[in-house]
């Protein structure tokens, strides 16, 4: 069954993945009101860098190696942010780290620079614990990222 596997068939996975998860992160930040922390919106941005290479490379060449491989790099840095989300919140409650101000604030207040460091490093507000199906969403992000990363894999080993 891995023999009939096509580079593209992988490419529109991805594709098709990357847009369900971005379309339930919708749906939990505006149905559920869910605001997401700032490593969140880190992990939403890495599916959509995952989805827009395995995209371009469908239209361009799926079958050329650096688009799975470029796929695989997105989902191994927003795992690697799901990874610090999840670490964040099975710190004790002494341990977390203060909650900062909205996204928004920040954008008006402060540089670039400093955002950026706020997204990359978490809030406190990443340390909220919501479980949805046994997993936290964290988890379930990362077990997306991993589902990219494998589905890239076997793009890259494709035949045709």
């Amino acid at each position: 069954m891995i023999d009939r596997i096509t580079s593209e068939s992988c490419a529109l996975l991805i594709i098709l993945a990357t847009g369900a998860l971005l379309f339930a992160a919708q749906i939990m930040e505006h149905q559920f009101d869910m605001a997401p922390c700032p490593l969140c919106l880190m992990q939403r941005i890495w599916f959509f860098f995952a989805g827009f290479i395995a995209y371009v490379g469908l239209i361009h060449k799926p079958r050329w190696g650096i688009y799975p491989l470029l796929t695989m790099l997105a989902s191994f840095v927003g795992g690697g942010f799901a990874i610090r989300q999840l670490w964040l919140q099975s710190l004790p409650a002494d341990q977390v780290p203060a909650c900062g101000p909205g996204l928004e604030y920040l954008l008006e207040v402060l540089p670039l620079t400093e955002v950026l460091k706020a997204m990359t490093s978490g809030t406190g507000d990443c340390a909220e614990v919501a479980w949805s199906f046994g997993l936290t969403i964290p988890g379930w992000a990362l077990v997306g990222f991993i589902g990219i990363a494998v589905a890239a894999v076997l793009q890259w080993r494709a035949k045709s």
